[in-house]
């Protein structure tokens, strides 16, 4: 048979299918994809939207308010008690010092902390509820009890004892909010892991040779985000609600530092005759809180898979 009739091919003719840049191209539409879904569904709900906007507003504030008011949070006018005016927008204390320029202040101070808590907790929280859940059997026998028996002791209990020991400051109200508040997140972590970890596409690299560090890294921690940014939001107000707590007692900041809490603990005495100045610090608490609150619920309901279409 004639060699003529055989024809030539050139590589034109050819397509190249499944390529690692169609993968990876692929998998950037459907991650896209997802989060847009997220993003979508979460400004559709109304409570989570205003409470984005609050917080915004609120961070905003804090960053922006003590630069355009003519007082120093430490600066002491001469005028003692005075109510809310033109001049002093948010009224003055017993000091004579600017209430407007210390609520923002303690903005600063309050969300600092809030959110510097969370972080170590996310930190501490996640590592140790991954390992914890990929490990299994022994290893995850002992962390969890280890986690157990810190649960055991009394939070507040903790906090209050570890800031009379420590001179009170903002770097000893960090540690001593995190001492114990990563377990919560290390045991939503630990259950994430320990439903990811036996899925298809987890035993697949496992099987190619990946280690448990790429495993946690590229396949369990992103399919868990999802409740971990929920517990995180949550995280942040419980910090910042403790803080003004133990600030309320007098435990929080060292004077002339202002944080809700301790401008809480300053206006209560003078409530019948000055209620600003406790009124203006719990007004930004409770708003702080129900910020934060109202994303975390908003971001749940955003990332359920049973509300996806």
């Amino acid at each position: 048979m004639a060699n003529k009739d055989i024809p030539k091919l050139n590589d034109s003719d050819f397509e190249v299918v499944g390529t690692r840049s169609d993968e990876t191209e692929i998998l950037a539409k459907k991650s896209i994809s997802f989060w847009g879904e997220v993003s979508r569904r979460f400004i559709r709900n109304k409570l989570a939207l205003v409470g984005f906007v609050t917080l915004f507003l609120i961070i905003l504030g804090a960053i922006f308010a003590p630069m355009i008011s003519e007082f120093s949070y430490r600066q002491q006018n001469g005028d003692y008690n005075v109510s809310p005016n033109g001049t002093y927008w948010f009224g003055t204390d017993d000091l004579g010092r600017d209430i407007f320029t210390r609520v923002w202040i303690g903005a600063r101070i309050s969300i600092f902390i809030g959110f510097a808590a969370a972080i170590i907790d996310l930190i501490i929280g996640v590592a140790w509820g991954a390992i914890a859940g990929l490990k299994g059997g022994r290893t995850d026998e002992i962390m969890m009890r280890i986690a157990d028996i810190l649960t055991a002791i009394p939070y507040l209990l903790v906090v209050i004892i570890l800031l009379v020991v420590m001179q009170p400051g903002l770097i000893p109200m960090i540690i001593a909010l995190s001492l114990t508040g990563w377990v919560n997140m290390a045991r939503i972590t630990r259950s994430e892991i320990l439903k990811l970890k036996n899925q298809e596409y987890v035993l697949a690299a496992r099987t190619l040779g990946a280690k448990n560090l790429h495993l946690i890294r590229r396949h369990l921690l992103p399919n868990a985000l999802g409740a971990i940014l929920v517990t995180m939001t949550l995280t942040i107000p419980n910090a910042i609600f403790t803080e003004a707590f133990l600030s309320y007692l007098g435990l929080g900041v060292p004077a002339p530092l202002a944080s809700w809490g301790t401008m809480a603990n300053d206006g209560y005495p003078a409530l019948a005759n000055a209620p600003w100045r406790l009124f203006f610090p719990a007004l930004f608490i409770s708003l702080t809180i129900f910020a934060f609150n109202s994303i975390g619920d908003g971001l749940r309901d955003a990332l359920d898979p049973k509300l996806r279409k």
